[in-house]
């Protein structure tokens, strides 16, 4: 979403100020959650790259996947505080469609809101194999 956002808007908190994120990413979902039921539609897979901080914006996704036709997987990267901080700094100097400045303060204020998954989510977790995540993906996906 957020390069989608960058390519009509520029840069955040540069090209436009940092409070309008929220009404100039809605029209981006919007489109691409239009998309994601057309593709799924025709019977392709579909990777959504999205947040998705919260359950009932997964089970949103979930249901419309379900109703085009498709099979919801959920993949979850837990990472802890300290390495998002350290992420953080790193990607708060960058220039790019994906280096939306983050505080410190504004990390806990994502926390809070975030909706760790449940076990009944079906939610596949990531846990830094990326030859166990495909191999989940593959059987998960031929079951």
């Amino acid at each position: 979403m957020d390069e989608e956002v960058h390519r009509l808007h520029g840069r955040y908190g540069v090209d436009y100020p940092e409070h309008t994120y929220f009404e100039r990413e809605q029209p981006v979902i919007d489109a691409v959650r239009q998309r994601f039921v057309k593709e799924l539609s025709a019977g392709n897979d579909v990777v959504l790259d999205h947040g998705l901080w919260r359950r009932s914006e997964r089970d949103a996704w979930r249901q419309a996947a379900r109703e085009a036709g498709g099979c919801p997987l959920v993949v979850y990267l837990p990472a802890d505080r300290n390495e998002l901080l350290r992420r953080l700094a790193e990607r708060n100097q960058r220039e790019d469609a994906n280096a939306l400045t983050v505080t410190p303060e504004a990390l806990d204020d994502f926390f809070a809101r975030f909706d760790v998954p449940a076990e009944d989510e079906e939610v596949i977790v990531y846990t830094g194999s990326v030859d166990s995540l495909l191999t989940t993906l593959t059987t998960d996906r031929q079951s």
